[in-house]
């Protein structure tokens, strides 16, 4: 019912930036929470970013200060803005939604396929 594409992702050497994003398709009622997450190689899918439908955000201490979560309603589309990338943030990074799709009454949540971020040193 929801789909999500992401787009972004790539090598970059340390000290770089990179922007990804993701649109969500579909029946799709309303969104609420957009976020993303990050899986490094034996390590757990870890919160990166979210931002609610009403503007707040909230980010890992890890990247606070270095990325930004940025989201158009309109196109329900989310974007996250990575900066001053360090090796340490080499994963596979994944859009994360709770939607309510049409004729539903319940939120779900969805993600996408991720995408491969590796920052070298």
């Amino acid at each position: 019912q929801v789909q999500l594409v992401e787009s972004g992702g790539g090598l970059v050497q340390a000290g770089g930036s990179l922007r990804l994003s993701c649109a969500a398709s579909g029946s799709i009622f309303s969104i609420n929470a957009m976020s993303w997450y990050r899986q490094a190689p034996g390590k757990q899918r870890e919160l990166v970013a979210s931002s609610t439908a009403g503007g707040s955000t909230k980010y890992a201490d890890s990247v606070k200060g270095r990325f930004t979560i940025s989201r158009d309603n309109a196109k329900n589309t989310v974007t996250l803005q990575m900066n001053s990338l360090e090796p340490e943030d080499t994963a596979v990074y994944y859009c994360n939604v709770v939607a309510t799709p049409y004729r539903d009454l319940g939120s779900y949540i969805y993600w996408g396929q991720g995408t491969q971020v590796t920052v070298s040193s």
